[in-house]
Formats: C-alpha cells, structure tokens, sequence
C-alpha cells in the first residue's frame, strides 16, 4: 500500500495555525513587548499590560483561518508564521489608537472611550522600574508615534532591516511605513548602541510584572457605605411594615441617616515615644503632628487625593516614583496650616505623600517622592512648604537642635533656628536657581537617647526630603585605607563643600537621597602653584543607582567652584562597589603653559596617557606638558595589575 504523504492528508490551513501556535509560545515575550511599546504611551502600566496580552492571545487565527500575508524576505530566514503574527499585533495594537476621518480632534480614539477590557479585580499589574537610562528611552518613546515605536522594537529586537521593518508595518495598515521607519531610527540618539539590551530590560518586560492592590481605602470605604445603605434600607423597610404602636415615635433613621465611617478612621498613627524605643529609626517612627489632625474632612480629601486623584489635584512625583494608590493605610505624620495653605503628610512606608490646598479658592497639590530604606539622617527632616524664596521644614521627633549654615562661607558658624513644639521650623532661604551666591543647608543635631554626639547636614535639592551630605577625607594621612563616608560637619569637610556646593545643582528634583564628596587624591601643581584636591563627588538616588562628578579644587578662594572634569549617569563608580577611580584633565600654568594633569585613588600604580599625549608613570599621579587641543584618554594600573580607565571621562 502505497505511503500518503503527511501534508496530503492534513489541511494547509490547520499546518499554518500549527506554525502560528508554535511561534506564539515560542515568541510570546518578544510578541507582548512589542504591542505593550507600540500601544499609545498614554494609558496607565497596568491597561497596557492587560491590552498587550490580550493582542498577542487574539492574534492565534484559528483552525479555519489563514494567517495574514506577511511580508517575505527571500534569504534572510525570515519567519512567515512569526511575521504574521506581528502584523495582526500590530493591527491591533495600532487601532487602539487610530481616529477615523471626521472624528473630532478634542476626543479620545473610539477604542479609548470604550469599557476598560479586560479587567483584573482588586490587583494592579505594571513591570518592575528599570535605571536610568530605560527612563530616558521611556519619555522618548512616549514622545514618539506608536508606528515608530514599533519601528524601533522590530529593529533592535528582532534585527529587522529597515526595508523588512517598513514592509511589516505597511501589512500592519501603516499609511507611511517608510516615515515611521525613519522616525524610530532618530530613537537612536536616545537610547545609543545599548538599545536592544534596554528594550530587554525589565522596564519593558510585559510578562515580568509586579502586583499591587488597588485602592484598598476607596474600596474600604464604599464597602462600608454600601453596607450603611443596606443597613439604612432594612430599618426603613422594617419601619414601614412595622405597626406604628406609638405615632409620636420617629423611625430609626427618620431624620439622620446613618454615615459610613470616615476613610481617614483607617489611618495609622505612630506614639509620641516610639522613635526613642524602636530600632528602625524612620519615618515609621513619626507621629501624628500638627493643629488638624483630627480634621477628618481635611484627612478624607487629601487620602482622596492619593488614591483616586481627580482634575482638581495636580500631582507630581520624584522620578521612579509610583503614583499608585497606597498598598495598605498610610500613617498620618502632619496636618496642619502653614503660611496660609493646608498641609497634610502621609507615608506608605514606602513612599511620601504631601498634600497641600490653598486655605481660600486654588488648586490643591500631591507630590510623592520615594523613601524607602530611610534611617535616622534621611527621615530627619521634609519639606512641608516653600514659597517666596523660603522653605519650611517638619523635622523629626529625634531632632534636638537644627541650625542653618552657608555652605560657601565654611568658617561662619551656623545661625539657631526656631522649631515649633510640633517640629516645624521657621522659613530657611532655598539656594537661588541662577549663580551660587549662597547655598543654604541644615545642621540638624540628634537626641543622645538615640545616638551620642551626631550632628549632620541636609541640602534641599527640590525634593520632599533634603539631601544627606557626607565627606570621604584623602587616604593616607596616619588613617588605614579605606576610608568610609562621615559626617560633613568637620572644619576639612566644610571647606570642601565650599569649593564643592556649587557643582552639585544638576541633580536637583532627581530623587537623591545622598551626595558624598570623596577626596580621592592630592597632588603638587607644576610651577610650584600649589598643591590641588581631586574629588569624587557622588549622588545616590533612593532608588539605588547614582551619578558621580569628577572636580579638581586647584589653590584659589575659598568659595570659587571647583573645576569639573567629567560626568557620568548610572554608575558604581566612588561608591562602595566602585572603589577605584582616575581622572585627568588639562590644567595652565601661570605663565601660559599647558599640562595634563591625572590623578587615581589608594590602589593606583601606574597612570597612562594615549592621544594628544602618549606617556606612562608610575605612581598616582602624572603632570606632564600637553598641548592646548586634541582629545586625551587616560586610564590607570591597579596594584592587581587590572586596568582601570575614567569613571567619567570629559575633555581635558
């Protein structure tokens, strides 16, 4: 008997949907991605990660139905079923946002105003946050169409050319594919040679996300008013049917329904004295202060705020700060009026909440910054109000003295200022936002029930909470190496911070929770000009990451800024897991001559030029002739023998 051939007895239509379900769970990470990227960038985390799901799911054409022509590539091993996918992805995906002829321009999409499908009772889904630079490519993709955004995921994801790219989207129904193309490629400025491995990141990872509940006090408290009405309904109910024994009764209910119980009743409130008896010395320890913290309309408005903001709230957060809805009840830390608006401070444990009205007609404000893992220096004060030039502080219950200094004018003692029974301090000049004529901070002092002998600084840097600054001294110096990060209350930390205040501006509003200055090395100038300081200045963020700027405090007054000599973002350089640095520059002389100048920390042997300037020296620094232009890379020798190159290269 004759053998029947396998694709002779099975219809063509059931072989593709087999090869579409292949390439499906072969390919559903990579499938999810690209419609969770290429929906529009307006929707919420959680309604793009449902959407995107559901369009790759629906994609699966059945066993009666043909995939969709794709585009095909002879010789490029393109994969038909997988291509056929993408485009039926992106079909979808792109109608979500598509507008047809004559729609008016001031609504949203038709699929926009549609019931949100599908629905996830009771959780919240969205990835976890990534670094830095995902948050750059983040707002850059938002800026961008959603068929270049698609664009740009085909090209570093799935390698496509830009021709194959072009052909899939006009088969997804992109009226100019080629535009689209084009536009994703000027993405690339953004995100750089490291695109595909940020796209891969968990930042965009549809199918790695975190759950968190929603709005577990709006919920709470319609459950009691439900509850309440019912309740209501059955007393009511049970008075019309029951015999009126006594006319000149009233009803249960007759006059004065029975109200839910208010959403602030759910808040949480620390004790005056559990700062002094707890270990975790945090904003957990804070209690409930200030002249309206029974104010429970008050209370009830700004919890609304937060769990369900409406126009009449502007909100703004800290970057890689969640807006969602606290996971559990807050605890309440401050209600109360100052300087003419109202006030309230909330914390999640993990986040801060500040809401803030105006005590006549204006629009209220929330912000939310993170701080999590907060300690006894970085939960010591928050910004409550700043207005006119000034700013107010709310500092913490452990706080036994607070003092204001200038960072510039190092040898002028710090001024007393006035503290409130309930912590709240008097109004504190904020650093002007052009020129460095001044640079405010507090000296904060702890009580010794917690820690003896502990005074700190904290900068405001336009966050809720100031910015911890600390000092790391030279090596060397009778001291065993490493040294580790103090307190920059010293008379040698305070005149760094005079040369060291001014560079540190950039990261204003970043979400840095502390910034060390490290004095890495010293060296002797040519031309007997002195001796200079080279520094580490690095800026932690309370999300983990940090940026660090490279200066170079040559002999001049004592509040010039120190020279900068390089950047970089999202590093581990001058930290504990960066230990090691070198950094040069070009540096002239007094009667006009130009040098390299380079530098590295403790464990440097070797320092090593190439460019404009090819030389080699032992030792951890190097000062040679140099000319003025052209581009020098300087990298060092550690004492292991491993290379070490710049940190933050700038352009000597």
């Amino acid at each position: 008997m004759p053998r029947l051939r396998r694709d002779s007895i099975v219809p063509r239509s059931r072989t593709a949907s087999d090869q579409a379900e292949a390439a499906l769970l072969e390919q559903y990470t990579g499938l999810v991605r690209l419609a969770y990227l290429t929906l529009p960038a307006a929707f919420t985390r959680h309604r793009r990660v449902l959407l995107a799901h559901t369009a790759v799911q629906r994609a699966l054409p059945g066993r009666q139905v043909s995939l969709v022509p794709a585009p095909r590539f002879p010789g490029d091993g393109a994969d038909t079923a997988a291509d056929s996918l993408r485009v039926r992805i992106l079909r979808t995906a792109l109608s979500v946002g598509h507008r047809p002829a004559g729609w008016p321009g001031a609504l949203p999409p038709p699929r926009v105003l549609l019931p949100r499908l599908p629905v996830v009772w009771g959780l919240r889904l969205f990835p976890r946050s990534g670094g830095t630079e995902e948050v750059a490519l983040v707002r850059a993709l938002a800026g961008a169409s959603a068929p270049a955004r698609a664009a740009f995921v085909l090209r570093h994801i799935d390698s496509m050319r830009a021709d194959r790219a072009t052909a899939l989207l006009a088969a997804a129904g992109v009226a100019d594919a080629g535009s689209a193309v084009r536009e994703s490629v000027r993405l690339d400025a953004e995100a750089g040679p490291a695109a595909a491995a940020l796209l891969r990141s968990q930042e965009f990872d549809a199918c790695s996300v975190q759950t968190r509940p929603t709005d577990l006090l709006r919920r709470a408290r319609r459950t009691r008013a439900a509850l309440a009405v019912g309740a209501v309904a059955v007393v009511a109910a049970a008075a019309l049917l029951a015999p009126d024994s006594d006319p000149g009764r009233q009803a249960p209910g007759g006059d004065a329904p029975v109200r839910a119980s208010s959403v602030s009743g759910d808040l949480t409130r620390a004790g005056r004295d559990t700062w002094a008896d707890t270990s975790r010395v945090d904003f957990t320890a804070w209690p409930a202060r200030g002249d309206r913290t029974d104010d429970t309309a008050l209370l009830d408005r700004a919890l609304d705020a937060w769990t369900a903001p409406s126009g009449a709230v502007r909100v703004s957060r800290t970057p890689d700060t969640p807006a969602d809805a606290p996971p559990r009840a807050p605890q309440l830390l401050f209600a109360g009026d100052i300087d003419g608006r109202t006030v309230v401070l909330l914390s999640d444990g993990e986040r801060l909440a500040r809401y803030t009205a105006p005590v006549g007609d204006g629009l209220a404000g929330l912000a939310l910054a993170r701080v999590d893992d907060a300690d006894v220096t970085t939960a010591a004060a928050v910004v409550l109000d700043r207005d006119q030039g000034s700013a107010r502080y709310l500092t913490a219950p452990w706080i036994t003295d607070v003092t204001t200094r200038d960072l510039l004018r190092p040898d002028s003692p710090g001024r007393p200022l006035h503290v409130s029974d309930d912590g709240v301090t008097g109004p504190v000049p904020v650093a002007p936002a052009d020129g460095c004529a001044r640079r405010p901070v507090l000296q904060l002092r702890s009580s010794p029930r917690i820690v003896e002998n502990h005074s700190f600084l904290l900068a405001d840097l336009g966050g809720l909470s100031p910015v911890h600054l600390t000092y790391t001294p030279p090596p060397g110096h009778g001291t065993p190496p490493p040294r580790q990060p103090r307190e920059a209350t010293g008379g040698q930390a305070l005149v760094a911070w005079a040369r060291t205040a001014c560079r540190i501006e950039p990261w204003r509003g970043g979400a840095v929770r502390a910034v060390n200055a490290w004095d890495f090395a010293e060296q002797q100038l040519p031309k007997d000009a002195g001796r200079a300081v080279w520094s580490c200045v690095r800026a932690s963020t309370w999300r983990g990451p940090g940026d660090v700027a490279l200066l170079l405090r040559a002999p001049g007054p004592a509040a010039e800024p120190a020279r900068l000599v390089g950047r970089a973002r999202a590093t581990a350089a001058c930290s504990r897991f960066g230990q090691h640095v070198v950094a040069g520059t070009r540096w002239r002389s007094r009667d006009g001559q130009w040098y390299l100048l380079a530098a590295g920390s403790r464990a440097v042997t070797r320092i090593e030029a190439s460019g404009a300037v090819t030389t080699s020296r032992r030792g951890r620094t190097l000062a040679v002739r140099a000319p003025e232009h052209g581009t020098v890379r300087v990298a060092a020798r550690l004492d292991t023998g491993e290379p070490l190159k710049e940190a933050a290269p700038g352009q000597p």
